[in-house]
């Protein structure tokens, strides 16, 4: 892609992008008072300027076209900054005093024609980065002076309507405490004591959330989370490194290393790669893997395998457990990661990969995680592309090992930082899938390459899970910020 340099012409656009209504009624009432007699006079003046309740600004930006429709007025340049950030996924630096008051309207222009209208006066650079995101450079004089980052900022926690999940204590008649607020059982798994519960609104869905925290049998409750889609991998020409190189070395049943993969389905890998996948568990419905793209799944085992590549010499018994908590969905929930962590344990795994998170904390998937803890199994997560001190969970869990991304021997733009963060490794990986190579970035795969790293080291030395841990700290310091 070609470095794309524009300076905004003045455009003298007429186009409005929202309306204002409203009343502002002022009235003046007279009251005239003689002796004799009393004379009431009234004089009311109501003026209507014309204000809306609800002003709104739309920006759509179609990535995969290159369209941008716009129809906004008025829009300082921060926010719009902001918007542009979070739909595109570039990484925009702005020149410290740039101000802007952006209002266009026009539909299906190339996002170089867009910035043009959207951004006025103000010069933009729109630049290539190698093995990453764009980069867009907004400055009044030189792009070198645009250094102040745009931080986007997080969405807040959702959650899926009208659900709950509660874990019980053992012996607790669930069906009965069900009915009793009210609710259709959904999802259960009796051996954990968890449960979804389904509401038919959110009044009742609120009040039973409020009669469960009482509820001496609930010891956990909180909504079902949604996790948003992880980040897509882009295709690529002249790779700077080859496929994986990777002898499966099979070890006896005892001391066998598996790394549960928490995520979307896997595809077949190539060549020989795919004798180091175990036969995928699935605890959502829906189409698993499918059409040519590769899915994240694939990225980060083939992100997970190169790790295990450096870490013992090129050759290792270990394997990975695919577990699909996506299914055809874009999204994923607290619930079914839960589900997906349970299954793992239950198959083998000793160490899980959860390149996956969202800024909701569920407690009853934090209980089935310190299960998992409690048994010695290490747990790596992502700690989040906010670039924020804020907590993504479940990386954020107590006792789960946070992981954020470095470019370079600094921390990446995009990465989460803070005290919940452990370790820090790097955040691009390229893998390949059907001879095609790709680009994936993001602390998901840095969260992949600590899991391989600490897999490989398992399978390698004598260490312990807590020891490996401990090493890693001191290798993958987390840059400071």
């Amino acid at each position: 892609m070609e470095l794309l340099v524009g300076a905004a012409q003045a455009s003298g656009l007429s186009g409005v992008g929202f309306h204002r209504r409203g009343r502002l009624c002022y009235i003046q009432t007279v009251l005239v008072m003689r002796k004799i007699h009393f004379v009431l006079s009234l004089l009311c003046a109501v003026l209507c300027l014309g204000a809306s309740a609800a002003d709104t600004n739309v920006l759509v930006w179609h990535k995969a076209a290159d369209r941008v429709d716009a129809d906004i007025h008025g829009e300082p340049l921060w926010p719009l900054l902001e918007d542009i950030a979070r739909q595109t996924g570039w990484h925009i630096f702005v020149e410290p005093g740039a101000t802007r008051n952006a209002s266009a309207k026009f539909s299906d222009l190339p996002s170089g024609d867009a910035l043009r209208m959207l951004l006025g006066k103000l010069n933009f650079a729109l630049v290539p980065e190698t093995n990453g995101p764009l980069r867009l450079y907004v400055f009044t004089t030189r792009m070198e002076n645009a250094t102040q980052p745009v931080r986007v900022p997080r969405a807040p926690a959702r959650h899926v309507p009208n659900e709950l999940l509660v874990k019980v204590k053992p012996g607790t008649d669930m069906d009965a405490l069900a009915k009793l607020l009210g609710a259709k059982i959904t999802g259960r798994n009796d051996k954990l004591g968890i449960y979804r519960l389904q509401f038919s609104d959110a009044d009742s869905t609120d009040a039973a959330l409020g009669q469960l925290k009482n509820n001496s049998d609930a010891t956990a409750v909180d909504y079902n989370y949604i996790y948003d889609a992880p980040p897509a991998a882009q295709q690529i020409a002249n790779a700077s490194i080859g496929p994986v190189s990777l002898t499966l070395n099979p070890s006896g049943d005892s001391g066998k290393v598996i790394v549960g993969l928490i995520d979307t389905p896997v595809q077949s890998l190539d060549s020989s790669l795919e004798q180091f996948l175990l036969k995928e568990l699935s605890v959502v419905d829906g189409a698993g893997a499918g059409g040519s793209d590769p899915t994240h799944g694939t990225a980060m085992a083939e992100t997970i395998l190169r790790a295990l590549a450096a870490a013992s010499g090129g050759s290792t018994s270990a394997q990975i457990l695919p577990v699909d908590v996506y299914g055809a969905s874009e999204n994923t929930t607290s619930w079914n990661v839960a589900l997906g962590i349970q299954a793992a344990v239950d198959n083998g795994a000793t160490v899980l990969n959860l390149s996956l998170g969202g800024a909701g904390d569920s407690s009853v998937l934090d209980s089935v995680i310190q299960q998992a803890i409690a048994l010695g199994i290490p747990v790596f997560a992502a700690a989040g592309n906010d670039s924020s001190s804020q907590p993504t969970y479940p990386a954020a869990v107590t006792g789960v090992i946070a992981v954020t991304a470095t470019q370079g021997s600094e921390l990446a733009s995009y990465a989460n930082y803070g005290s919940d963060v452990e370790i820090a490794l790097s955040g691009t990986s390229i893998f390949y899938l059907n001879g095609t190579a790709y680009l994936v970035q993001g602390t998901s795969v840095s969260t992949a390459y600590a899991a391989g790293a600490a897999a490989g080291n398992k399978t390698s030395t004598t260490l312990t899970w807590a020891q490996i841990v401990a090493a890693m700290e001191k290798k993958f310091p987390v840059p400071q910020k």
